[in-house]
């Protein structure tokens, strides 16, 4: 059973000091306002036309930073959500966002970003990204860039002080985030990277009806255990490869994925949890996604059961659809453990009988 590949959805939250994401969109906002609630939903309200007037100012306003492309850009997250800490980084050290191009709003063709104007709101963020960053990006990533993968494309704008005084440095870039949609700490330049937004080992998933991953805790209903990560790079080196392709090489295994997961292949087959994995899309695989996962799954009716519990704690741990699941029928030893038994009687000490019955 395969499906194509999926991504997190994410929700959204709230930033402090700076400009964070929020949701898919990547919606940056500006910092220092300690209760602004971010939505990750784009509205529609028009921007209104404003006439260009031309801006002279007898000295530059000075930037809340002086990152430019290719800088990395990190910062630290209290309990409380607080932000502190915000400063450029070498992209070899674990940072939160990669600068991908570094934007002048005072430039921008209408005076809608003039002295005395509001920063933008959310919507308006979305469609600056849209508008400056998007392109921007994926230039900076020679082109190749998976929508659905690990990456957002996210603006960073000066904190409320800094836009106050007239600076208007937006930084354009890439950063990955956690489910819930906040910048979580990554290593390397984004182009060098395998783009795919795959799960660790252990991770459990509810998937939604627009094919949306979500992880939970196990204990909570769930359609997926993940038990692996696959590199596809190396077995299409050569090829961007069909979904049948995957499913040939990706049958065996994930089956022994499982297996190695639960123990043996007994504890799988005991389990009455099927092997699934992922296939990556086409566009995908253009774009730098060359991972999958491979898991654990229950169908019913075309569509994953709800199930509670980890398959590592076995069958009568766990609750699919609501209920225990049914022991599968008795078999007979798989040759494997037949012939782990015949070793065993051929190593067995010379004379040896069954001890007597006391």
């Amino acid at each position: 059973m395969a499906a194509q590949k999926s991504s997190l959805s994410t929700s959204g939250l709230r930033t402090i000091v700076v400009a964070m994401l929020a949701g898919a969109l990547g919606v940056g906002t500006y910092a220092a306002a300690t209760d602004y609630a971010v939505s990750d939903e784009a509205g529609e309200a028009p921007v209104g036309p404003a006439q260009q007037t031309a801006m002279v100012d007898e000295e530059p306003t000075p930037s809340f930073t002086a990152a430019d492309r290719g800088a990395c850009l990190t910062w630290d997250v209290g309990p409380d959500g607080t932000v502190t800490g915000f400063t450029e980084t070498d992209c070899n050290n674990e940072h939160r966002f990669e600068v991908s191009s570094r934007e002048d709003l005072n430039t921008y063709p209408t005076a809608e970003f003039g002295p005395n104007s509001e920063a933008p709101n959310p919507t308006r963020q979305a469609q600056l990204r849209e508008e400056l960053c998007q392109t921007a990006s994926i230039r900076y990533l020679n082109g190749r860039y998976d929508p659905s993968g690990r990456y957002s494309i996210a603006p960073i704008l000066p904190p409320a002080e800094a836009w106050a005084k007239g600076d208007r440095t937006m930084l354009c870039g890439l950063q990955e985030t956690d489910t819930d949609g906040t910048p979580i700490l990554t290593t390397g330049h984004a182009a060098e990277q395998d783009q795919a937004r795959v799960a660790e080992p252990g991770t459990c998933e509810v998937t939604d009806e627009a094919n949306n991953l979500r992880a939970v805790d196990c204990a909570e209903p769930h359609h997926i255990e993940v038990t692996e990560i696959v590199d596809l790079a190396p077995v299409f080196a050569d090829r961007t490869p069909s979904p049948e392709d995957q499913d040939k090489h990706l049958d065996g295994v994930c089956a022994k994925a499982a297996e190695n997961y639960l123990g043996n292949e007994e504890n799988l087959y005991q389990s009455t949890l099927q092997v699934y994995w992922g296939t990556i899309s086409t566009q995908a695989w253009d774009g730098g996604s060359r991972s999958v996962n491979c898991g654990l799954v229950a169908p019913k009716d075309g569509k994953f059961a709800p199930i509670t519990g980890t398959a590592k704690d076995g069958r009568e741990a766990l609750k699919v659809d609501g209920q225990t699941p049914k022991a599968p029928p008795a078999r007979r030893p798989l040759r494997e453990e037949q012939k782990k038994q015949q070793e065993a009687e051929n190593n067995a000490p010379a004379g040896a009988s069954p001890a007597a019955a006391p």
